[in-house]
């Protein structure tokens, strides 16, 4: 198996893409806005993967937050709050907040869960700051860190009740970068003191099964490395103080922030200690350099892999979806806050 997670061209496999998946057994999927179209498309494109692996657990994912940040829009999906009206909320009501985004999560679970996804890169635990870039912007759950560990657990626990496994990002923490790693890498300058504020809501959520590396660089812990291709901050700061054991994927390797090659980005992340490459964009050229260069799924990546398919029922009870956005609509209403 292929230490990589590789996104698909169209609505439909290419015999090409067929052929190559076939082959170089890569350990999932992601899947954009060109992938989604009516519900039976994506049932038939989720269901042509699992096909070609023979697993019904397979890792298939997609980044669904809510927001802006919603590869499935309506009109054939449902649209979700963005992070900040539960931050809002909060505020407000904690607990209301915290039931909101359960059922928010829950219901957005049951959407990707019909057509056949397993796993969503949702939640955020970026803390936001004032200086934090727009790329998180609204999208994060709070500027506290209890708070956001707060939130994002109501999320898991959502998507969880949905038989959808959820994502902690960006490990160690994006709140404090001012630029967009999709253009440029950024630089953070905080103090390993001050850090420990980022990395809170990490740690409180350290037992969650899949987590994203960041593609920032911090000058406290390895000022010549971004996190996502760094040895240091992956053993030291991610899996011992963080406490973080479960699956880690890098950011998607075609961002700016990195250099070099797509292959060579790639390479240098598993060499670090990333357990999956994630490579977003269907280039052919891209796949089959990441498969040249990447040694194969080493075996405690593959335990932690098969640990994070099984952390959640796949066939949950199940629950009215319309009631679940009621109970969202109207705990958000109550408390005046503006969706």
């Amino acid at each position: 198996m292929i230490p990589a997670i590789f996104g698909i061209a169209g609505p439909a496999l290419s015999a090409e893409e067929r052929d190559f998946f076939r082959e170089v057994d890569p350990a999932g999927y992601i899947l954009f806005a060109r992938n989604c179209e009516t519900k039976d498309q994506l049932r038939a494109l989720t269901d042509a993967l699992r096909d070609i692996h023979g697993r019904d657990r397979l890792l298939i994912s997609i980044d669904q937050e809510g927001g802006r940040v919603a590869r499935m829009r309506p009109p054939v999906w449902s649209s979700y709050p963005a992070g900040q009206v539960f931050d809002d909320l909060y505020q407000v009501a904690p607990a209301s907040a915290i039931e909101a985004a359960r059922a928010s999560a829950q219901a957005m679970g049951m959407e990707l869960a019909e057509v056949g996804i397993t796993v969503d890169y949702h939640a955020p635990l970026d803390v936001r700051r004032p200086e934090t870039d727009d790329a998180i912007g609204d999208r994060a759950l709070g500027s506290e860190p209890m708070q956001v560990a707060a939130i994002g657990r109501a999320v898991l626990d959502g998507l969880a009740r949905a038989g959808v496994v959820g994502c902690l990002k960006h490990m160690p923490g994006h709140g404090r970068a001012t630029a967009d790693s999709h253009k440029e890498m950024p630089h953070v300058e905080a103090s390993a003191e001050e850090l420990e504020v980022d990395i809170a809501p990490f740690k409180a959520l350290s037992d969650a099964p899949i987590g994203m590396s960041a593609h920032i660089r911090f000058a406290a812990w390895d000022a010549e490395n971004p996190a996502t291709q760094s040895p240091y901050i992956i053993e030291e700061i991610i899996r011992k103080q963080i406490g973080f054991d479960g699956l880690l994927l890098t950011d998607d390797v075609d961002m700016q922030a990195l250099s070099g090659t797509v292959p060579e980005r790639a390479e240098r992340a598993i060499a670090a200690g990333c357990d999956i490459i994630l490579n977003c964009w269907a280039k052919m050229d891209d796949m089959t350099g990441i498969v040249e260069r990447c040694p194969d799924l080493s075996p405690r990546a593959k335990e932690r892999l098969d640990a994070a398919m099984a952390s959640v029922d796949p066939a949950p009870p199940q629950i009215d979806f319309g009631e679940l956005i009621a109970k969202r609509e109207a705990l958000i209403a109550a408390a005046g806050v503006k969706a």
